[in-house]
């Protein structure tokens, strides 16, 4: 029994059957159509687009016998004979197994004679890339001037690799890699035909593990046919390519939205059942990760896309903007060293964690400010937001930002006027009171609880809590997640009082700012230590070295 495989039997006769590529397509067409193709031709583009496929129709085409036209009748001896491969005037060279210069100039001897049977000797050369220095310089002249009769048809994945005496020689046809729509509906007209079941799901599966490519959709679709006994369904596909279902995909990104570990190793372990490839399901992660971008940044885009929508806008309120960022980041990284993990669950269970451990870190300090106690300027610099918040303070009116305290000093908070002149503000109670201690102590987790940490009290007496958000991360605010940390507030500090929240610059640190400026101030001191040190000095001085800063670390 013969089977023909699909990739070779939809195969393209015409210009018309051709998938994509219109752009070229149209040029090569009105080329024949006028009588001016050039006598050599590269044609690039990723494997399994249609780089050979063109070159044998447009060798129909100049060797019909109906005549030279963008559409040979596919009947003829020559066509038929080209469409079998037993062209003689059609001279197919793969060069990476004729890399040699005694190969191309063998083949060159014979360039003088006219075809045997047919209007054009067409050489076409595949992977032409693969030739040797010596191989491409043998070739330069009949390249550049070869016989009436001769026409020079190239096709390379890599045309970065050829010359540029060789590229200048041609007319070069960059051939794109095919969508995911082209691919799926030439895989729905071919099943159609073939009268074979199947479902939208495992199409889609097949059309974006092509990966651009039709003659890997053809070769996966072949593959699938087999698996599923003579049909195709999503079921049988996932489990040929080691996917899983989508759901099981929302479940850890939902896992990781709630900062909840628990729930995270439970739907790993259900993604583990299914015997996944966790290269894929990193795969998955990344596209929804993307499509969660897309939702917050640029929703316009979602609409035009068949996509969970609904799940999307729910989920993506859960992630600020610089998170989804960080993990999209982490993802890409971890499908690097994921094959150097001691087995791929384990590297993709730490890549998870990693998710859990890192969050965006608050953006350095952008303004300069000035700190004024007791008559004396400060030179400390907190950070300061630029930006307005959702309600603005009266330093915005005709004022500059008012600077964060730092711990060292008293409560009093004073603020450089226009005028130069010194005005005391509203000095707030906040006395004894430890904001940072109390916000890491709070049972909430995840966003709300980073939202807890940049933010610091204004007023803060037995009555009254009102609380100031950095207007640098408005990104994470919410108002559920407001209304949950006023309930753990409340609860914690007792039902009678009461807490408002509004965005705007606090005029003291926030917890995060505050462990920030720890960080470099540790940072600084270590720094600070090893330039002053003696050994280190003498070193130095005796093998002319110098001192990278970014290598000192403070000692935990």
């Amino acid at each position: 029994m013969s089977y023909k495989v699909l990739a070779r039997k939809w195969r393209p006769g015409s210009f018309s059957d051709v998938i994509g590529q219109q752009h070229i397509l149209q040029s090569l067409s009105h080329a024949l159509d006028t009588d001016r193709l050039h006598h050599a031709l590269l044609f690039t583009g990723t494997r399994g687009v249609g780089k050979t496929t063109i070159a044998r129709i447009l060798a129909k085409a100049l060797n019909c016998e109906q005549g030279i036209s963008s559409t040979p009748c596919g009947k003829c001896d020559s066509c038929i004979a080209i469409d079998e491969g037993r062209y003689i005037d059609l001279i197919e060279v793969d060069a990476a197994s004729k890399t040699k210069v005694d190969d191309t100039r063998e083949l060159l001897d014979n360039v003088q004679y006219l075809p045997t049977t047919g209007r054009y000797k067409v050489y076409l050369i595949d992977e032409v890339h693969m030739l040797s220095r010596s191989s491409f310089n043998a070739l330069l002249k009949t390249l550049e001037e070869p016989p009436e009769h001769v026409k020079f048809l190239l096709a390379t994945t890599d045309p970065q690799q050829l010359p540029v005496t060789v590229l200048s020689r041609c007319l070069q046809f960059n051939l794109k890699r095919l969508s995911i729509l082209e691919i799926k509906s030439q895989l729905v007209r071919i099943l159609e035909t073939e009268k074979i079941e199947s479902d939208d799901v495992a199409l889609d599966l097949l059309a974006t593990s092509a990966d651009g490519s039709m003659r890997d959709g053809l070769s996966l679709l072949d593959q699938a046919i087999a698996f599923g006994a003579g049909k195709v369904f999503g079921e049988d596909v996932r489990s040929m390519l080691g996917s899983i279902e989508q759901r099981y995909i929302h479940a850890l990104i939902e896992s990781l939205a709630n900062d909840d570990a628990d729930a995270l190793f439970h739907a790993i372990d259900d993604a583990a059942d299914r015997s996944p490839d966790f290269m894929m399901v990193l795969n998955e992660m990344l596209g929804i990760l993307y499509h969660l971008s897309l939702v917050q940044l640029a929703p316009a885009i979602i609409e035009q896309r068949s996509l969970d929508r609904e799940w999307l806008e729910k989920t993506s309120n859960k992630f600020s903007a610089e998170q989804l960022q960080l993990f999209y980041q982490i993802c890409l990284t971890g499908k690097r060293d994921l094959p150097l993990a001691p087995d791929s669950r384990t590297g993709f269970e730490m890549l998870m964690l990693r998710m859990l451990a890192f969050q965006p870190g608050p953006t350095a300090p952008a303004v300069t400010t000035t700190h004024i106690t007791d008559g004396t300027q400060s030179g400390h610099k907190p950070p300061v937001s630029h930006r307005h918040g959702r309600q603005h303070s009266k330093q915005h009116n005709g004022q500059k930002p008012v600077a964060r305290q730092s711990p060292t000093q008293d409560n009093t908070v004073y603020s450089q006027s226009e005028s130069g002149a010194k005005s005391q503000t509203t000095a707030v109670p906040l006395a004894g009171k430890d904001w940072a201690r109390l916000a890491r102590s709070l049972s909430v987790t995840g966003l709300t609880k980073q939202l807890a940490l940049h933010m610091a009290p204004e007023i803060w007496d037995k009555k009254q809590l009102e609380l100031v958000i950095d207007a640098e991360q408005e990104a994470i605010y919410s108002s559920a997640r407001e209304k949950e940390l006023i309930h753990a507030l409340q609860k914690k500090l007792g039902g009678n009082i009461q807490v408002s929240i509004r965005i705007d610059t606090p005029v003291t640190e926030t917890p995060a700012q505050q462990k920030q400026r720890q960080t470099r101030e540790r940072q600084q001191a270590a720094e600070q230590s090893i330039m002053s040190d003696k050994s280190v000095t003498k070193m130095v001085e005796a093998f002319g070295a110098s001192i990278s800063p970014a290598s000192i670390r403070p000692v935990p």
